[in-house]
């Protein structure tokens, strides 16, 4: 199990940052799991600098040294775009350098994070590089919103419809913003929202599918295959992989 923390952000930001966070190993790790959840990072270690992990459509593993410390700020679901400068469509599943992104910037920001002397100083120095205030949010973005704060268990059509798009229009603008599509959007919130029902204690699978909004455990059973490539009772089958699979819920 690797230590993990998370952090509240700085309250002017809250609405656009769902968290801060750090991780440290004490023995190597290898095949550290972190599914998807519908959101976008930057994250910092010695080792690699650095990096924004765009959205991701499946999980992903990594592989760490041991005495490895990474710190990282979680945007929440469709709000990184604002801060990175570039659309998170460009992003997904891929993880990209900050020296990439904010060119100059990003450097001096990494070498400002190697010189800092704890987690707690990195997130403070990473924070502090994003602007004080958003610009304002578009309808797109309080349409994502909207979808995130149900799970992903919500009307599509009536979602477009309040942010005032057309199906395709409002397809076009959440991928530009989300760096996933309407459908994808929901489909990992509420996988996102098992997982962390399930996290929990004892799974309970069709309570579970019930709650996060699946039509049956099997729609659940579907979407966990598709997102980890395991079902959801070998995901949540010891206690390593159930640490992996809340890490982000």
């Amino acid at each position: 199990m690797i230590p993990y923390r998370e952090h509240a952000p700085p309250p002017a930001l809250g609405r656009y940052i769902e968290c801060a966070w750090s991780l440290s190993t004490v023995d190597a790790v290898r095949g550290h799991r972190v599914p998807p959840d519908g959101c976008i990072d930057l994250v910092y270690s010695r080792v690699e600098g650095a990096r924004v992990v765009g959205t991701m459509t499946a999980e992903q593993r990594f592989n760490y040294a041991a005495g490895t410390t990474i710190v990282g700020v979680r945007f929440r679901p469709g709000m990184a775009g604002l801060f990175l400068r570039v659309p998170p469509s460009e992003l997904t599943d891929l993880l990209v350098s900050v020296e990439q992104i904010w060119g100059g910037a990003g450097s001096t920001l990494t070498s400002r994070l190697d010189s800092a002397g704890s987690a707690s100083q990195c997130i403070a120095l990473i924070t502090a590089t994003l602007p004080a205030a958003a610009p304002p949010l578009e309808p797109v973005h309080l349409a994502i919103e909207a979808i995130t704060a149900s799970h992903g268990a919500v009307d599509l059509d009536f979602i477009a419809r309040q942010a005032n798009l057309g199906a395709r229009q409002f397809r076009r603008r959440c991928l530009e913003a989300s760096g996933l599509t309407p459908k994808q959007l929901c489909r990992v919130l509420r996988f996102r929202r098992a997982s962390a029902l399930a996290a929990r204690g004892r799974p309970r699978w069709s309570a579970i599918a019930a709650e996060a909004g699946y039509f049956d455990q099997a729609h659940l059973i579907r979407d966990f295959r598709e997102f980890t490539g395991q079902t959801p009772m070998s995901v949540f089958s010891n206690t390593a992989a159930n640490a992996g699979a809340s890490m982000s819920a």
